[in-house]
């Protein structure tokens, strides 16, 4: 930070390169841009591979709405589906049925760190030449079938966003693709729509991560994988500590690896209980309690309640418990018997 400040090189300095290839190299991707946010990579992304309107872009309605408004900003229209009861992902029978000869585009979101199955949605978007759009806005390094996430789409986007499992410490966001002319495109798009300076080729967007917020990223994605495996050893402590309470665990897929963005749980009277754990000075959280389809900024669509009931349902029960790399083993055991507490309360 301290090189960037004395440089003055504050917009596309030498850390953004730097953390660009070094991401891309993790990532087992060609190209990587930093871009301003996880919002703005996915509408860069959805621009670059000219959807507009007329289109349909699915995507599952547990998410953060960024993802919809990825559809919206270039004038497709979002197309909500249902998720899988187990691993909140994306249900593919669903998606099958979703879609239509306007469908251009699907982006599945790997929610809560764990994948989306990435590999039956390729089998049924590839042969209908429907691009695929990875949300990894809460899993860089999640896995199906030792494949990372991020490298079966046309293009993958995360969020930097300070309390994801890569943080920075403001916005901050990515594009990455295999594809040199989605590259380029996405790179004139971000930048004023500029491929060297004072020259415009297109009507472009000021997108583009700060140089400090590069400087912390480069400096902390040497720590990812262990970061990463220490999520992973928490979920599997909670799992052992949890599997007496009546609380649904997280499962995950057998051709899967999670990242554990998020430990969520389902349990009855979540709002009493979530309540219980604030008083008790434990932060759960809720994520989301509303499915995007029934936000009011979607009425126009038609959607209503019972729709979507297998993420309906969930939003009434779901909840995140404290987990970062940090945790404490006597930490998780105060959140389980505070938990406990709560149940032997009811």
């Amino acid at each position: 930070m301290n090189a960037v400040i004395e440089t003055s090189s504050f917009i596309r300095g030498s850390s953004i390169q730097e953390f660009e290839v070094a991401f891309a190299n993790m990532i087992g991707i060609e190209h990587a841009w930093g871009v301003a946010s996880g919002t703005d990579a996915l509408h860069l992304a959805a621009r670059a591979l000219e959807i507009g309107p007329g289109d349909e872009v699915i995507t599952q309605t547990n998410t953060w709405i960024s993802t919809a408004f990825a559809a919206d900003y270039i004038g497709a229209t979002p197309v909500f589906i249902d998720i899988d009861k187990d691993t909140y992902q994306m249900d593919i029978v669903a998606l099958e049925n979703a879609i239509t000869p306007k469908t251009k585009a699907v982006i599945p979101v790997h929610m809560f760190g764990h994948p989306a199955p990435m590999d039956q949605i390729v089998k049924i978007c590839r042969p209908r030449g429907i691009s695929i759009i990875e949300d990894i806005a809460q899993a860089p390094l999640a896995e199906i079938n030792g494949q990372q996430v991020g490298t079966f789409g046309d293009i993958a986007c995360f969020s930097f966003y300070p309390s994801k499992n890569l943080g920075c410490m403001g916005d901050g966001g990515a594009i990455a693709t295999n594809e040199a002319a989605l590259a380029e495109k996405i790179h004139l798009l971000s930048n004023y729509g500029q491929a060297e300076r004072f020259n415009h080729k297109v009507i472009g967007y000021n997108s583009r991560l700060d140089t400090l917020q590069a400087a912390i990223l480069l400096a902390k994605l040497p720590y990812l994988q262990n970061w990463t495996e220490a999520r992973r050893s928490h979920a599997k402590r909670y799992n052992e500590l949890l599997k007496d309470l009546p609380v649904k665990t997280p499962l995950e897929a057998a051709n899967a690896k999670a990242v554990y963005h998020l430990y969520v749980i389902q349990i009855e009277e979540r709002d009493a209980c979530l309540e219980h754990l604030t008083k008790s000075g434990i932060m759960a959280q809720i994520h989301y309690p509303k499915p995007v389809h029934l936000q009011p900024c979607y009425h126009d669509l038609g959607y209503k309640v019972g729709d979507l009931p297998v993420a309906e349902a969930a939003c009434q029960q779901i909840l995140s418990l404290p987990l970062y790399p940090e945790l404490t083993d006597i930490q998780i055991q105060t959140v389980v018997e505070t938990l406990s507490n709560f149940i032997d309360l009811k």
